[in-house]
């Protein structure tokens, strides 16, 4: 019986890293630091603003490591084919609800190189299989910010407009985007299908005729629902756990297509966060695309305590069963991964995923 609880972190490491591997993402590791400079240049890709900083023995202003994909990023080279890496590493950063620094677990991915439409969608599919090795119930809400930058883009208004109308968008706040559309002479229709798409929210196949209706008339904003569909049909056995939601409008700077976040039971935010980075790629000199993900794996040990079994099955067995049977599943069900404790009886307070029995 496969357990369901949600692992804690370091249990949680352990699964993603045989998830990963699985689809042929080599590790990678990293200095612990990077020069200060890298992280002021690029402060808006940060999940937080504040960085622990020293002074190195040649004079250098060093950083401990707050993000891993700018690290990834400046360290490798580029290749003519895509370079698949995941990473378990440690960075250093306040807290969503702190001003405490603290040493944070992380793990995620990256996909960078000649990106085609396949290789996007593996990772997204690997950002749910992610989320399901961690709880019994997800969701992952998807963006996409072509279909956003297409409709503002229609309207013809200066950028600081543009970015006061991004941030009701994000709210979700129809009242303040009508009141926005108003002061700026915005024509009704265009309000309307902003104030929609702010409050969209739905299944893909729910979802995606709206969308196409909204986006009419933006070549852009068409092309980028074209790109969402062909996501959403590879992701098809996942369906049910998938939201478009045009709320999430990260840095435009950076990210240039599919966004997403990850949500599971008992956490008020993302568990896991990710997206299409091409901006910051060609911001630093690369060329190709980026997409990747992170796995907040910190967040995991906010919830309430959950108590792991000693052993996974107890396999109990009464005088008469045959020891060469008993061997045989003790032996089954240890290739399935699960540690199995053979016994005559019940050991006291031991715990378990779950008990079988052979013989009387």
């Amino acid at each position: 019986m496969e357990e369901r609880t949600i692992p804690r972190a370091e249990q949680a490491a352990d699964r993603l890293q045989g998830l990963y591997r699985q689809y042929g993402y080599l590790p990678y590791k990293m200095s612990k630091f990077e020069e200060y400079d890298l992280y002021v240049r690029n402060k808006s890709f940060l999940n937080s603003p504040d960085i622990l900083t020293f002074t190195d023995l040649d004079g250098k202003l060093m950083a401990l490591k707050p993000d891993v994909t700018l690290s990834i990023l400046k360290n490798s080279r580029p290749a003519p084919a895509l370079q698949k890496v995941f990473y378990q590493e440690n960075v250093y950063r306040t807290g969503r609800d702190t001003r405490n620094f603290r040493e944070i677990l992380q793990m995620g991915l990256e996909c960078i190189g000649p990106l085609d439409g396949y290789a996007e969608a593996e990772v997204l599919e690997v950002a749910v299989r992610s989320l399901d090795a961690l709880a019994p119930d997800w969701l992952l809400d998807i963006s996409h910010l072509g279909v956003v930058n297409g409709l503002l883009a229609a309207l013809g208004l200066p950028a600081e407009e543009e970015r006061r109308l991004l941030e009701a968008l994000g709210e979700k706040n129809t009242p303040r985007l009508t009141e926005l559309c108003l002061a700026l002479g915005v024509e009704d229709a265009a309000r309307d299908r902003l104030c929609r798409l702010a409050l969209l929210y739905d299944t893909p196949a729910a979802a995606l005729p709206q969308l196409e209706a909204l986006a009419a008339g933006s070549d852009a904003a068409m092309r980028a629902v074209e790109e969402l569909r062909a996501l959403c049909e590879l992701l098809i056995p996942w369906a049910d756990r998938l939201r478009l939601d045009f709320s999430l409008v990260s840095d435009r700077q950076y990210y240039s297509g599919v966004v997403f976040r990850g949500f599971v039971p008992g956490l008020p935010v993302a568990v896991l966060s990710g997206g299409r980075y091409d901006h910051l790629l060609a911001r630093m000199g690369r060329r190709g695309g980026a997409v990747g993900f992170a796995v907040y794996l910190d967040q995991l040990d906010r919830l309430a305590p959950q108590e792991r079994p000693a052993v996974d099955v107890l396999l109990l067995y009464g005088p008469d069963t045959p020891a060469v049977g008993l061997a045989a599943e003790a032996r089954r069900l240890r290739a399935q991964g699960k540690t199995v404790r053979v016994e005559r009886e019940a050991p006291e307070g031991l715990t378990f995923g779950q008990v079988c029995r052979m013989g009387g």
